[in-house]
């Protein structure tokens, strides 16, 4: 067996080691921020595609968990903010509709109707600030497993949640007219 093949049959158990442990995390990274399984699978598909195709870095070899949920938060929230945009493209109607909105009153939120928009509002705050929250509330983890994870400190988490968690009352607030 020549060298090429030996090194190729090394980075192919690598690569399939790192995707049995970690397929179902990015998965349920992806449904957590999508609430839509199909989507989830399509985000963990171009991830460990891409992975594939480009390689295992260091920076995999090194954080393989944290590498990947981190790629499956940022590739949720691009799905959620390029619908945002063919929406508002697609259907002026809709738009024309949210330039005057019912009276908060009549307005009655189903639970996914509120879910999107919370998720809408996710995506609106940094990446990282994201991140912390869906591995919160989405995989809960404590603030001690997030610091680790991510590299930072237990009361950067807590500061960091604290803060993402007021912004995101706020949006979602001033996006269900004022109610709480």
């Amino acid at each position: 067996m020549k060298t090429s093949e030996v090194i190729a049959a090394a980075l192919d158990r690598e690569f399939e080691e790192i995707f049995r442990e970690h397929h179902h995390m990015v998965y349920r990274t992806a449904r957590g921020v999508l609430g839509n399984p199909t989507d989830a699978e399509d985000i963990a598909q171009t991830i460990f595609l891409r992975l594939l195709d480009r390689g295992i870095s260091s920076d995999i070899r090194r954080n393989p968990r944290g590498y990947l949920y981190r790629a499956a938060v940022n590739e949720s929230l691009n799905v959620i903010r390029s619908r945002k945009r063919l929406i508002l493209v697609a259907d002026q109607d809709g738009i024309e509709a949210h330039a005057a909105p019912e009276p908060a009153a009549s307005r009655v939120e189903s639970e996914d109707e509120i879910h999107r928009r919370l998720y809408e509002a996710i995506s609106r705050l940094s990446a990282g600030w994201a991140e912390i929250l869906i591995l919160r509330y989405v995989h809960k983890s404590s603030d001690a497993e997030i610091a680790k994870l991510l590299g930072k400190s237990r009361g950067t988490v807590a500061v960091t949640l604290y803060r993402a968690r007021a912004r995101l009352k706020k949006w979602m607030s001033d996006s269900l007219g004022g109610k709480s």
